[in-house]
C-alpha cells in the first residue's frame, strides 16, 4: 500500500477501533453494575434470611422453654447475639465496614433477652472482586476478537481501493506512454521540417497520424470523462459515419502496410452522431494497433449488423471474458491503455447493440454487432 492507502487504512481501523472499544467499555459498565446490584440484592436477602432462621429458634426456644441450639452456617458468614442488656444502637439496619457486609435484625423481639441478631459476611467483597476480573477479561477478549475482526474487515474494505489505485496508477503510466510516442513524433517531424525548410509528404504524414493519435486518446478520455452528458438520439445513417472513420485512420493503416476492405451498406440506428463515430473509431484503431503489418482488415456494414476482423495477433480464449472491463488489457503485445473497449461496450449497451467477439492467438479477432 502507497502512504495514502496506508492512511486511509489505519483511520479507518482506528476509528473502527476506538469507537468499538468505547461500546465495549461502556457494555461492560452496564453488565457490571447489572451484576454489582443483583449481587448486593442476593447478599442482603441470604443475610436476611439467616438473621430470620436464627431469631425463629430464639423465639422457639423461649416459647417451648427448651435450650437454645444455634445452627452451623456456610463458611464465610458469621453471626452474633446482642443481649437487652447491652444497650447497643446501630445506624442502619444494613451496612458494610471493613469489608464485611452486616445485617441487624430486631425479628427475635427480645424473646431470650437477646436483642439484636447481627450477620455478618465477606463473601460479598470477594464474589464484587471476582465479577470485575471476570468483566475485565470479558472486556479484554472481547475487544482482541473485535480488533482481529476489524483487521480483516479493514483489509477486505481496502481490497477494492487498492485494485483501483493500482488500476489507476497501470493507466496513467499507459497513457503517459501513448502521449509519448505521438508527441514524440510530432516534434521529430516538426524539428526535421524546419530544418529542411521543406514540407515534404512523409513528415506531413507523420505529422497527421502523431496529430490523429492524440486527438483519438482526447475523444476516449473525453468520453470517460463526460459520458454522462445527455444527448438526444436520433436515427443515423451509419455508412457516411464509418466510411469517414475509414479514411480517418487510413494514414495509420498505410504506415503499417495494412489493407482495408470494406463492404459498406446503408444501415440505420437510433443513435448519436459522436457514440458512432467513437465506436467506429475504438474498433478501426484497435484493429489497426494489434495487426501485423503486410495483413488485411475486413470491415461489413449492413442493416442490424457491423463486423470487423483482423490479422492480428489475438486473444486468448480465457482473456475474452474481460476485455470490456476498464484498464484491462488482453494483450501487451501493441499499446493502449485499456478503455478503447470499455468504451465500445458502453456505447453499445447505450444504444442496445449486441456484441461478440471471436478470437485466436496470432490468427486474429473478428467483432460482430448486431441490433
Amino acid at each position: 500500500m502507497n502512504k495514502l492507502e496506508k492512511k486511509s487504512f489505519y483511520s479507518f481501523l482506528g476509528l473502527y477501533l476506538g469507537s468499538s472499544l468505547l461500546f465495549t467499555l461502556l457494555s461492560g459498565y452496564w453488565y457490571f453494575n447489572a451484576q454489582k446490584n443483583t449481587l448486593e440484592n442476593n447478599t442482603y436477602y441470604k443475610l436476611q434470611h439467616l438473621a430470620d432462621r436464627i431469631s425463629t429458634l430464639v423465639i422457639n426456644a423461649h416459647m417451648t422453654s427448651s435450650d437454645l441450639i444455634l445452627p452451623d452456617i456456610e463458611l464465610g458468614y458469621d453471626y452474633i447475639l446482642i443481649p437487652t442488656k447491652d444497650k447497643v444502637v446501630f445506624e442502619s439496619p444494613y451496612f458494610e465496614r471493613d469489608g464485611l457486609k452486616y445485617l441487624v435484625s430486631s425479628a427475635t423481639q427480645k424473646h431470650l433477652a437477646i436483642e439484636y441478631v447481627v450477620v455478618k459476611t465477606n463473601e460479598y467483597n470477594k464474589e464484587l472482586k471476582t465479577l470485575k476480573i471476570n468483566v475485565l477479561i470479558a472486556i479484554i477478549l472481547i475487544f482482541i476478537a473485535i480488533a482481529v475482526i476489524s483487521w480483516i474487515l479493514s483489509r477486505l474494505f481496502m481490497r477494492p481501493i487498492h485494485q483501483k489505485v493500482k488500476e489507476i496508477e497501470s493507466f496513467i503510466q499507459d497513457i503517459s506512454h501513448e502521449l509519448n510516442t505521438p508527441i514524440t513524433a510530432l516534434g521529430m517531424s516538426t524539428s526535421r521540417a524546419m530544418q529542411k525548410k521543406v514540407y515534404d509528404e512523409k513528415i506531413l504524414r507523420n505529422i497527421s497520424i502523431s496529430t490523429k493519435q492524440l486527438y483519438s486518446i482526447y475523444q476516449s478520455l473525453a468520453y470517460l470523462n463526460f459520458s454522462g452528458v445527455k444527448q438526444e438520439s436520433q436515427i443515423l445513417n451509419l455508412k457516411p459515419i464509418l466510411l469517414t472513420s475509414i479514411e480517418y485512420y487510413s494514414e495509420l493503416s498505410h504506415a503499417k502496410n495494412i489493407k482495408i476492405e470494406s463492404s459498406v451498406q446503408d444501415a440505420e440506428l437510433l443513435a448519436i452522431d459522436s457514440r458512432v463515430e467513437l465506436l467506429f473509431s475504438n474498433l478501426i484503431s484497435n484493429a489497426i494497433k494489434y495487426s501485423m503489418p503486410d495483413t488485411t482488415i475486413n470491415i461489413v456494414l449492413k442493416e442490424g449488423f457491423f463486423s470487423i476482423e483482423d490479422e492480428g495477433v489475438g486473444m486468448e480464449k480465457d482473456k475474452l471474458e474481460d476485455i470490456f472491463e476498464l484498464y484491462k488489457r488482453a494483450s501487451t503485445q501493441a499499446g493502449g491503455f485499456g478503455v478503447g473497449l470499455n468504451i465500445v461496450k458502453q456505447i453499445c449497451d447505450e444504444f442496445n447493440i449486441k456484441i461478440d467477439v471471436n478470437s485466436s492467438v496470432d490468427v486474429g479477432s473478428k467483432f460482430n454487432l448486431h441490433w
